[in-house]
């Protein structure tokens, strides 16, 4: 009772879909019988003048025989078992339709939820004392009451629509087959239509209920909702465990690629950008390492470990830091500032191998208008 009470706090998303896994949705059977009865009816009116037809002209064969039949018990027993196939198979139509009507009812209530933690067998169900307080809960005397009177008015419609028409019943015996059938089936059929209004009503009224009785069991105490926060917290302090793992695998991978570089561009402060090219292999030099700040030092001094030039070049290095992807060839804007810095250092690399001539001291590179970072904040603080 106190736990009860605890609970006024709405259910969260979380706790909605942990509930429909476990198969933990409004469902009402109201609504489910209304469905399959309504199409019961429905059927009925629909194929009434078919089905009356098809009776009479059962009825007037089975009563159609002559000496022959009567003679053995085999002949009898074929035409017994030749009348009941049709009869049978129409309610094995009307009960299939009837099923899916009542299904489709049951999902609309609720929703479609297929759970295999449903259908898996719950063995504390089996405890006589926990039957006994479920038997004696709030929600199963509401259902208990709301069963019987639903038989009450069924049965006082019933039995008031059955006491007005009567005569017309006792009419019905003086009737040819024909004009009885007829005329027995209409009398039903306004009972019927009578019964199906009020389950219509009830579903109506059962259908609201169903949620909110679900809505108040989902409910939540502030202690469940703070364990759930911290449960989801943990969750997300894991899954950044699992990004920063993640990220320092691919920061070594990328390290690792350091060394086959043909060159490292650098920020001396901020930036860092290993690029390689081979000809005849490559359409373009490739980006193979970037970072920033601390990674970018790291770069450096494994360019410098593998005795990889390192070029102090800010606005290049701001660029294709900003510009270019690790593992994708440096952006067309850039490949002739890229060009003229490779070209430097292979000339170089060629002069201290002793292969030529010492290179021209490389002249400023220009970067394309837009592409560094740096100068497009400069110009707005400029026009600001």
């Amino acid at each position: 009772m106190a736990d009860a009470q605890d609970r006024r706090l709405p259910a969260t998303d979380r706790k909605i879909r942990k509930a429909r896994a476990e198969g933990q949705v409004p469902r009402s059977r109201d609504l489910s019988h209304f469905a399959a009865i309504g199409a019961f009816v429905g059927l009925l009116a629909a194929f009434a003048p078919t089905l009356t037809a098809a009776l009479i002209a059962s009825f007037a064969d089975a009563l159609r025989f002559d000496a022959g039949t009567l003679v053995g018990r085999q002949a009898m027993s074929e035409r017994l078992a030749r009348f009941s196939e049709q009869p049978l198979l129409l309610v094995l139509l009307i009960g299939v339709v009837m099923a899916l009507v009542a299904v489709a009812g049951a999902v609309l209530s609720g929703g479609w939820n297929f759970s295999w933690q449903a259908l898996a067998p719950k063995f504390n169900k089996l405890d006589p004392l926990a039957g006994v307080g479920r038997m004696l809960s709030r929600q199963q005397l509401v259902n208990t009451l709301k069963a019987c009177l639903l038989a009450l008015i069924l049965g006082a419609i019933g039995a008031a629509y059955l006491q007005v028409n009567l005569p017309h019943f006792v009419d019905v015996i003086g009737m040819p087959l024909q004009t009885a059938m007829a005329s027995a089936g209409a009398t039903l059929y306004g009972g019927l239509l009578m019964l199906v209004l009020a389950l219509a009503l009830f579903a109506a009224l059962d259908v609201p209920l169903q949620r909110h009785q679900v809505a108040e069991q989902m409910k939540m105490s502030i202690a469940e909702f703070k364990q759930e926060q911290r449960e989801v917290e943990g969750n997300a302090e894991i899954k950044a465990r699992q990004r920063s793992r993640m990220r320092e695998v691919a920061n070594r991978r990328m390290l690792a690629a350091v060394p086959s570089a043909d060159l490292v561009v650098m920020n001396p402060t901020h930036f860092a950008v290993a690029l390689k090219y081979e000809e005849g292999r490559m359409a373009a030099p490739k980006v193979v390492a970037k970072g920033a700040d601390l990674l970018a030092f790291r770069i450096r001094d494994a360019a410098q470990g593998a005795k990889v030039p390192v070029l102090q070049a800010p606005p290049l290095a701001r660029a294709l830091y900003a510009h270019a992807e690790i593992d994708h060839e440096v952006p067309a804007a850039l490949f002739a500032v890229v060009a003229q810095v490779l070209a430097h250092v292979y000339q170089l690399r060629a002069f201290v191998a002793g292969r030529g001539t010492p290179p021209p001291t490389l002249p400023v590179l220009e970067v394309p208008a837009g592409l560094d970072p740096q100068s497009i904040a400069d110009d707005e603080d400029a026009e600001q």
